[in-house]
């Protein structure tokens, strides 16, 4: 299979200053990983930048104002207790829009089979008036929102498995009953949300928590709830909420994954793709703060995309 990576150096711009996790060396981890001969065969693009159009399919007005307002002119700005913002961030967020717009465009046209993208900042956690969790705007959700633009696109999916619940993508969602997300996550956890019973207004919401120390066994009890939903609502395009942070190194959260962990669930996840989606499919990178677990972790996930 032909496989998209996507990244932009702006991301390296985004700066969150001393001692932050969510930080540039992230985006060099994963470069360093799919930069060897295994990854040869990856088509290689930079992000082209986004617009304000884009996020709008998701923030209000007011939000994106804000966000943009806050970037400072030097040094460094928190818009919450852990999301910082410094002069690079507002140009590093809207390649972030593109780039993830621009995977699904790619996949669309049939111009690769799949996509990767490692772009700065994350997104899941950003709700529609509210930055969060080190996130922005939600690039997944505009992504899913943009897709369904497309001819012939009527149901998008969202599996999320990174550590941390995606509680800016499930509002996103909820109302929309051509939208679905399902998520793996530990709870009790950041940010608080995603138990079983938060359905969405059509059940077209699908949470899968682990308690602190699950391991790959739960992990893949967890998904074999998620699957028969996620083949019911047979998606038309699948994207896909890529975290490394419930790897058993990672410092933020106590789940025990390892690289198998995400080659399977990728498998698992390209054969739904591959019944319903023409095998459409876009991954995007959320968490990971260990940055050798998450190097290991994105080789991982990337070869299975390429079937290698």
């Amino acid at each position: 299979m032909s496989t998209l990576f996507i990244t932009h150096p702006s991301g390296y711009a985004h700066d969150t200053g001393p001692g932050h996790p969510e930080r540039p060396a992230r985006l060099k981890a994963v470069e360093d990983a799919l930069s060897g001969p295994r990854f040869d065969a990856l088509v290689r693009r930079d992000a082209p930048r986004g617009s304000v159009w884009d996020i709008k399919r998701v923030h209000s007005d007011e939000h994106i104002r804000a966000v943009f307002d806050a970037v400072p002119e030097d040094g460094f700005n928190a818009l919450d207790h852990d999301t910082v913002v410094s002069p690079g961030s507002g140009e590093a967020a809207l390649f972030a829009v593109g780039g993830v717009c621009a995977a699904v465009d790619a996949v669309y046209a049939g111009e690769v089979d799949n996509a990767f993208c490692a772009l700065r900042p994350p997104g899941h956690h950003a709700e529609r008036d509210r930055t969060m969790g080190f996130c922005l705007f939600n690039t997944i959700a505009i992504a899913a929102f943009h897709a369904l633009e497309l001819v012939g696109v009527e149901r998008v999916a969202v599996m999320d498995f990174d550590v941390h619940h995606g509680n800016g993508t499930q509002q996103a969602f909820w109302d929309h009953e051509n939208l679905f997300y399902a998520s793996t996550h530990q709870m009790p956890c950041f940010p608080g949300t995603g138990s079983e019973r938060e359905r969405g207004r059509f059940g077209n919401i699908a949470n899968a928590p682990l308690p602190p120390g699950a391991g790959s066994e739960d992990f893949r009890d967890a998904f074999g709830f998620l699957r028969p939903a996620l083949k019911d609502f047979a998606p038309d395009f699948l994207l896909i909420s890529a975290g490394f942070d419930a790897h058993a190194a990672d410092p933020l959260a106590m789940l025990n994954l390892h690289e198998d962990d995400f080659a399977w669930v990728t498998d698992e996840l390209l054969a739904i793709a591959a019944a319903s989606a023409k095998g459409r499919v876009v991954s995007t990178l959320e968490g990971g703060y260990d940055l050798e677990a998450l190097g290991r972790g994105v080789a991982a996930h990337v070869a299975a995309l390429m079937g290698a």
